[in-house]
């Protein structure tokens, strides 16, 4: 039995500039951060007394022969990409929903590659899996997705990611005092708008109006190293971020026109009129979390103010993905 965690991330500017189709042509980066809440894959090799020689427990339960009939396109290509001859078990778990703009998907893949590694007694890299992840679903799969969820996923860690024109990336980790790091994370709020969508199909069109948005989006770029500066900068408030996460959220909506919807937007409107200095919505757009920074002695308030909404605590994962439990089975023969 081998079982895999791997974190989610909240992403907070630089968005839009992990496309491949943006960075390739301009360079990118992120600020981001992996949380703690995961997704966790189990593998074990399943005893051939079966009709089916696949079980894969997720939001649905499939039972197949052959690796070409699994309709779950990231164990699917991760077994032809491994050529996998055992026959196995294959469960999903996670502690918030999938298409939710927290990089589930990702967290999904990565998780799914660690733990294939680990039960053929391979050992990966950071740098490895996270560059298998991006091929996986950018590439086998051909998802519309950026760069920086399988980063995040596989380093854990609050960074900067940059993007480079040649396809490299590097991760930048931020470092902070602890007392900063309290700070940061006490003015955190996520919560849940109760909509989810497929994040490709959002980010689709998206794609295809990046050369229009050249101007928002190297806006957006810059508020990378802006948020740095403000989280490195002990005199500057937290709820400075908030700010600055206001300006990008206005830039992110006019990136297309399935970013936000009237519901979203009436939460944002509810949670800045409680006292939330700014915020976003994660991930593509229309639906999923949504982020925003409050000062402590406020959050009470913003929380009252959205009580119709699930609230999620949540703080940095400084792990990645990890294989917590290691069990290499005998095999049967």
């Amino acid at each position: 039995m081998i079982i895999t965690r791997t974190p989610f991330r909240i992403s907070f500017f630089g968005g839009g500039t992990d496309y491949p189709a943006w960075a390739e042509a301009h360079g990118g980066a992120v600020l981001a951060t992996a949380i703690n809440k995961y997704c966790y894959i189990s593998i074990r090799e399943l005893p051939p007394f079966f009709e089916h020689k696949y079980r894969i427990a997720y939001s649905r339960l499939e039972h197949v022969r052959e690796i070409d009939e699994i309709q779950h396109p990231v164990v699917r290509e991760g077994l032809r990409k491994y050529a996998m001859q055992h026959g196995l078990e294959i469960h999903h778990d996670a502690d918030l929903p999938a298409r939710s703009g927290l990089g589930s998907s990702s967290s999904f893949a990565a998780g799914f590659l660690k733990a294939l590694h680990a039960f053929e007694g391979r050992m990966i890299t950071k740098l490895e899996l996270a560059k298998e992840a991006i091929d996986l679903e950018q590439n086998l799969i051909g998802e519309n997705v950026g760069s920086q969820d399988q980063i995040l996923a596989t380093y854990g860690g609050l960074n900067k990611v940059e993007f480079l024109q040649n396809g490299s990336f590097n991760v930048i980790p931020v470092i902070l005092p602890r007392a900063r790091i309290a700070a940061f994370e006490q003015s955190l709020l996520l919560v849940f708008t109760g909509l989810t969508r497929i994040a490709s199909d959002v980010a689709k069109q998206k794609i295809a109006n990046l050369h229009k948005r050249s101007t928002q989006l190297h806006s957006m770029r810059a508020m990378v190293d802006e948020g740095l500066s403000i989280l490195n900068d002990s005199k500057q408030p937290i709820d400075r971020l908030g700010t600055l996460l206001h300006e990008n959220w206005q830039l992110k909506r006019t990136l297309s026109d399935v970013v936000s919807n009237p519901h979203i937007d009436e939460i944002y409107a509810e949670a800045m009129a409680a006292g939330a200095t700014g915020g976003k919505l994660m991930g593509a757009g229309s639906g999923g979390f949504m982020v925003f920074v409050v000062k402590p002695e406020r959050r009470e308030q913003v929380k009252k103010r959205l009580h119709k909404l699930i609230h999620v605590n949540c703080a940095i994962d400084n792990d990645g993905s990890q294989v917590i439990v290691y069990e290499p089975q005998t095999g049967y023969r």
